[in-house]
């Protein structure tokens, strides 16, 4: 058996019991998992599900404050608790069978990454395929490509908390890209990777933060990839030039070009 005792499911949820439910009956693990929901503000609050092989507890945060401040919490809950990776997810989202523990192999035999993803099937919110997210997954590349694309999912993540920590924690300066933050401060000491294997359905939601919060999300992503630009990489002039054209075409559009794309990428 895989041992998953110092791992960590972390979830941040907002009036979404059913998801939270159908999310987490998705992990499919040879030894007991541990999960950390933040209920954020709920109304009514969230309840823990019976689910066989977890154990689930419930961090309830006084009012709805946002996500940022909810992985804020949750984090600051597992250091104290001396867990040594949190494993996100959020509501709405389907683990793969093992997830967890083949990311946990990955970081026991490679001590200097701190965030590691997995690639990602994005379907609709009745579960039909969309267009796959397969970023690179050295290292290398990662730190080359990081503000031009998106090289992590965020709710694939696994993170060392103890690196989390050390860099500041999730924090509420960025609005709705907190993991971008965290993530380009975790590279500024760690290294970040990708297993290059399926880990994570990603259900792309009309109600999600990159639709009802994308101007804020492109503006703060904009500003992070100003204050981290590297002027001699043609690769974060790039991404700045995709920030800008996000603020200016309309997020259908843009998701369909998107969509489009990485369809065509992929059967190339």
């Amino acid at each position: 058996m895989n041992d998953l005792s110092d791992v960590t499911v972390l979830m941040p949820a907002f009036n979404s019991q059913a998801e939270v439910e159908r999310t987490l009956a998705s992990f499919g693990e040879t030894s007991t998992v541990d999960v950390l929901i933040v209920d954020d503000g709920s109304t009514p609050p969230i309840a823990a599900p019976v689910i066989e092989g977890m154990r689930i507890d419930i961090l309830r945060m006084p009012r709805n404050g946002g996500i940022e401040r909810a992985l804020e919490a949750g984090v600051a809950a597992l250091a104290a608790r001396g867990v040594r990776y949190a494993a996100r997810i959020d509501a709405g989202d389907l683990a793969t069978p093992g997830r967890l523990a083949k990311q946990r192999a990955y970081l026991d035999a490679h001590p200097r990454v701190a965030v590691l993803g997995m690639w990602t099937h994005v379907v609709s919110t009745s579960g039909a395929p969309l267009f796959d997210l397969t970023p690179p997954a050295e290292p290398a590349a990662i730190r080359r490509m990081m503000l031009a694309r998106t090289c992590f999912t965020h709710p694939s993540l696994m993170l060392r908390v103890d690196a989390v920590i050390d860099a500041g924690n999730y924090r509420a300066q960025y609005r709705a890209a907190e993991d971008l933050d965290l993530i380009l401060r975790l590279l500024q000491r760690h290294d970040g990777a990708n297993l290059p294997e399926f880990g994570l359905f990603y259900e792309l939601n009309e109600s999600g933060i990159s639709a009802t919060k994308r101007r804020a999300q492109v503006i703060s992503t904009l500003r992070l990839q100003l204050r981290h630009l590297r002027v001699s990489n043609p690769l974060d002039w790039i991404g700045v030039t995709k920030s800008i054209a996000h603020l200016v075409l309309p997020y259908r559009a843009l998701r369909g070009l998107k969509a489009r794309f990485l369809k065509s990428t992929s059967s190339a």
